[in-house]
């Protein structure tokens, strides 16, 4: 791939090469992941080159949901957890409020879960109900009351579905595409459209109401609060005069200290 055509969010300079590594096949798609090299090399800055990413892998240290990837082009994505256990760090890829993947740093005890969004729900071969998620996973025999949109809890070490979130009004959610990518708030309103695209609404923490498409949405916890830790802007946006105005207050602070 040309280093010029790598999704933006990869944040891969013009300069230092004319090549992008390419994301092998796998559970995300090609243009909404992280490939494990980027996160290596470039943003946890672990390697200096793609040879000392090779190295580190091949020594099988780098886990994702819990198995051991040995593919430096492995595509790892939204809300998956990879795992270090040389220097006891864990990993969430979450989405910043610019829509770009997070060094999202999180405890022992959270990396031993993930979320997925039930993507599929039908019955397979002998009439076996079974979920597919958005990261490629097929769980048999899944709680009949989850239905398509629904968020289940996995458990990373046996793989099956521990507890469920409804698609619902009061529920929180992030948003995982368009213009509001990363936001999180509250589920308000949902618009059905026959024969188009679904409309939900999403009210978050500093009562910002927004709008986008029913795929984007995904919940992420109930009305009590969100199952994940979220990275350190909460996912509110904020407009261009309020981000300045951070930068100002930021600068003038470590001018006086």
């Amino acid at each position: 791939m040309k280093r010029l055509n790598a999704p933006k969010h990869w944040m891969l300079d013009k300069l230092t090469g004319t090549y992008a590594p390419k994301p092998s096949s796998g559970p995300h798609k090609q243009r909404e992941c992280l490939p494990l090299i980027v996160f290596l090399r470039n943003r946890l800055k672990y390697a200096l080159n793609g040879r000392e990413v090779r190295n580190i892998l091949m020594q099988r240290l780098v886990k994702v949901d819990g198995k051991v990837r040995t593919d430096s082009t492995f595509p790892a994505g939204y809300l998956d957890v990879i795992s270090i256990e040389k220097t006891d760090e864990h990993f969430r890829l979450v989405f910043d409020v610019k829509g770009r993947f997070t060094v999202h740093r999180i405890s022992e005890e959270e990396s031993k879960f993930k979320l997925g969004k039930v993507r599929r729900c039908q019955l397979g071969a002998g009439g076996i109900p079974f979920v597919v998620t958005h990261d490629g996973r097929t769980i048999r025999y899944p709680d009949p009351l989850i239905k398509v949109n629904d968020t289940v809890k996995i458990d990373l070490e046996s793989g099956k579905i521990t507890d469920f979130v409804k698609f619902e009004i009061g529920n929180i959610a992030m948003i995982t595409g368009g213009r509001n990518i990363g936001r999180v708030g509250v589920i308000t309103h949902r618009e059905r459209h026959l024969g188009g695209f679904d409309i939900v609404h999403v009210k978050d923490a500093r009562e910002r109401s927004f709008a986008t498409r029913q795929s984007n949405v995904f919940v992420i916890g109930t009305s009590q609060g969100a199952w994940i830790s979220l990275p350190k802007d909460k996912g509110i946006k904020l407009t261009i005069a309020e981000e300045r105005d951070a930068r100002r207050e930021k600068a003038a602070a470590e001018a006086s200290a």
